[in-house]
């Protein structure tokens, strides 16, 4: 592999920490079907993971996977000042900040991600319900928006792409 294709050590951490909190590239993949299942008659998984690995590969993203899962774990940890601590830890609805983070990665792509991941975060498919069940004592106030977020990016991707080659054939 040349150095302009070797994954960085950010990225590798970023694959590394989704993966330590129970989500697999599959499970971003599943997503990303879900979102775009209806608009491409031929979609495989193949397909959907080969976007949610490329959106893995902007800096962005890796900043905001880091980030996020860091204050994750540290209030799992209680390892945070009040009113944040209590904030983060019960995902309070008017907090937002969350979602700010998320929107970083989403804007990667453009405009569509918006509507892709205000309509994942509100029906919460897959890996999303369960890192929203607040039963298991994990936090994952920043990590659910964030796989949501990789989600509609590489479903953004993977719309850009599909137009880019309708395009070329017009």
């Amino acid at each position: 592999m040349d150095k302009n294709t070797q994954q960085s050590e950010l990225e590798l951490k970023a694959r590394e920490w989704l993966t330590k909190r129970g989500v697999t590239l599959h499970d971003i993949a599943e997503l990303v079907f879900y979102l775009q299942a209806k608009y491409h008659d031929n979609l495989s998984m193949d397909d959907c993971l080969h976007n949610v690995d490329r959106v893995l590969t902007k800096r962005e993203v890796q900043n905001a996977i880091l980030t996020g899962i860091q204050l994750d774990t540290l209030a799992e940890k209680n390892m945070l000042d009040q009113p944040l601590q209590q904030t983060i830890e019960t995902d309070e609805s008017l907090y937002g900040i969350d979602e700010i983070v998320a929107f970083s990665i989403v804007n990667v792509y453009g405009s569509i991600g918006f509507t892709n991941y205000g309509y994942i975060d509100k029906q919460k498919p897959g890996i999303l319900k369960k890192l929203n069940d607040k039963s298991t004592g994990e936090c994952h106030t920043f990590l659910d928006d964030i796989v949501g977020a990789i989600a509609a990016a590489a479903s953004s991707r993977l719309a850009h792409g599909t137009a880019d080659v309708k395009q070329l054939d017009d």
